[in-house]
């Protein structure tokens, strides 16, 4: 079966930076925030002692069966946008990637043109999540995906670009940040743009009305998707077969149909509490999905977001670098 992940971070120097300060490389695959003493396992062993490559990521696919990637930003690691151009130019037969940038900065419009303009991307990352992305470190400055005025700036901007596709992560139902309904006013605002939600919304299987209330909302509008990363941790599970996960993936399907719905590993970190190999088959042990419904959650969808012809086309006329 072939295989997209559709949510992966590379790290070529990491600049972790959240609500909790600097993220601090220690070596062999360890970092320390600067709020407490607590040290976190960032990089599965044999994957980098301080970075992920692309190279490193090409070996760690391949092992699984995975042919290709979304290259995703996060704070956990600080904003990798030109590694991930420069990857992305290097393996255009095997990454596409997503930048991100901080709307609160002075600047934000130039580099969300450069981004476009210059390095050729067409997907937009916001990771606005109070755990660990933008609210957590604007703590003074609460604001909204779908009526904030500078992020609508943004949005005026990428309308330019029918397709473009923006992936959003807000944490969870207990954060300021947690805005499922945003997304529909995007939807409704930007029909010719796409729309991600990374972790299925972070559910919990103890509470799936939650999760069924929020996917309900995106249903009526086909250009809303969700990922399925990282739901193993959100979940708390570190061995298959993943029966929470496995009840929240289902009411996706139900809700949202398998075509809505993007598998991603969320790697490096989530590989360091189940291995990349578990991630990445963990669905074909379960009967949530047919196969050609499975095929479409592995591949297909992310191929068709993700992978367009306009966005492959931007890539390789990219001219900075």
């Amino acid at each position: 079966m072939k295989k997209i992940d559709g949510h992966l971070h590379l790290v070529r120097s990491l600049a972790g930076f959240n609500g909790k300060g600097s993220l601090t490389a220690l070596g062999n695959g360890r970092a320390i925030w600067d709020n407490d003493q607590t040290v976190i396992k960032l990089f599965p062993d044999g994957w980098g002692d301080d970075t992920f490559t692309a190279e490193s990521a090409l070996k760690v696919l391949a092992a699984s069966g995975v042919t290709k990637a979304v290259l995703l930003q996060g704070s956990l690691y600080g904003f990798q946008n030109y590694y991930s151009y420069q990857a992305v130019k290097k393996y255009p037969d095997h990454f596409i990637g997503a930048f991100s940038v901080d709307p609160f900065s002075e600047f934000y419009m130039q580099i969300v043109k450069r981004h476009v303009e210059k390095l050729g991307f067409r997907a937009m990352k916001f990771e606005i999540s109070q755990g660990g992305g933008m609210t957590g470190y604007h703590v003074t400055t609460p604001f909204r995906l779908d009526t904030d005025p500078r992020i609508g700036r943004i949005f005026h901007y990428l309308s330019d670009y029918p397709g473009f596709v923006v992936t959003v992560d807000y944490g969870d139902y207990s954060q300021a940040s947690y805005q499922p309904e945003a997304i529909v006013n995007l939807a409704k605002m930007y029909p010719q743009l796409d729309f991600v939600v990374c972790h299925l919304s972070f559910p919990n299987a103890d509470h799936l009305q939650r999760l069924q209330n929020a996917l309900e909302q995106w249903q009526p509008y086909h250009n809303i998707y969700t990922d399925i990363a990282a739901i193993q941790d959100i979940e708390g599970e570190t061995a298959e077969p993943f029966a929470r996960c496995q009840k929240d993936v289902t009411l996706a399907k139900q809700v949202l149909g398998a075509k809505r719905i993007i598998w991603g590993s969320d790697a490096p970190w989530s590989a360091t509490f189940n291995s990349y190999q578990s991630l990445a088959t963990w669905l074909e042990q379960t009967t949530i999905f047919t196969p050609g419904e499975l095929a479409d959650v592995m591949y297909n969808n992310a191929n068709r977001i993700y992978f367009k012809k306009a966005a492959i086309a931007a890539v390789k006329a990219a001219d900075e670098g």
